[in-house]
């Protein structure tokens, strides 16, 4: 560890918002939407064809959140570095915040790091985006504007050699009001394969953003899983992204009327 930055002045920030005063309900953010890595840690010595692959990033899922974010005119805060770096959907200090492998992939510049390495990667990347999400929440309840939380990942079609036929999952944890009612909408698709809980499920150990943002505040949430083969090139996160705004808005509605 030395005294330089992680992040030097002209590299990226850690965090991306588009619509921060956008009026809808709904209020999207994407983990895990960016692979970008600081010059200084040197692509984590994992090769290039390595941080295309979802180990780096959610594939697809920033496109799909754009557009979303576009349809409902909704704030939208997006992850600009890799989980690779820093998992922004994990407490720091657990292993897979920072993870020396990932799936098969060795991670070198992940292994021997020092408690100040650490903190330097929470303190650059993790703190400021999660800051920014809490600024916004924060502001708008101060307005007394209902908010959902809608946090958008995507997954790959294998995992360790296991084949995943779910085209999308619904995750959840202590409050099911909206996953029930998107779950409901989603298998009434007939075509689709849904995952309730599946192929993840939310959890105080394996999940940040929805713990700390929605379930401590209250908020109506969820997170929405999208197999990444399927939102894999503009086509398919244009198609996805109109399905979800037709069935987002359907649950939302159902959501108000619930109370």
């Amino acid at each position: 560890m030395t005294d330089t930055p992680l992040l030097a002045a002209d590299e990226a920030s850690p965090v991306h918002v588009l619509r921060p005063d956008g009026p809808s309900d709904l209020f999207f953010t994407a983990d895990h939407a960016g692979r970008e890595i600081p010059r200084s840690l040197g692509r984590l010595g994992v090769p290039e064809p390595e941080l295309l692959r979802h180990i780096a990033w959610d594939i697809g899922i920033s496109g799909v959140t754009e557009r979303l974010s576009a349809t409902f005119d909704a704030t939208a805060v997006f992850q600009t570095y890799s989980r690779l770096v820093i998992d922004c959907n994990r407490a720091p200090g657990v292993p897979s915040s920072i993870p020396d492998i990932s799936e098969h992939t060795p991670i070198p510049g992940n292994t021997g790091l020092t408690d100040a390495d650490k903190a330097a990667r929470v303190d650059a990347i993790f703190t400021p985006y999660h800051d920014r999400i809490e600024s916004l929440l924060n502001a708008r309840a101060a307005a007394g504007r209902r908010t959902v939380y809608l946090a958008m990942h995507s997954f790959t079609p294998t995992f360790k050699g296991e084949s995943r036929a779910m085209e999308i999952g619904v995750l959840h944890n202590r409050d099911t009001r909206l996953a029930d009612i998107l779950l409901d909408l989603l298998r009434a698709e007939s075509d689709l394969t849904v995952g309730d809980n599946a192929p993840y499920a939310v959890s105080d150990l394996t999940d940040y953003g929805v713990p700390q943002h929605a379930e401590r505040r209250g908020l109506p949430h969820v997170e929405i899983e999208i197999r990444q083969d399927l939102i894999a090139d503009a086509a398919g996160e244009a198609a996805w992204a109109e399905r979800m705004a037709r069935l987002l808005a359907a649950a939302d509605a159902r959501l108000k009327a619930a109370g």
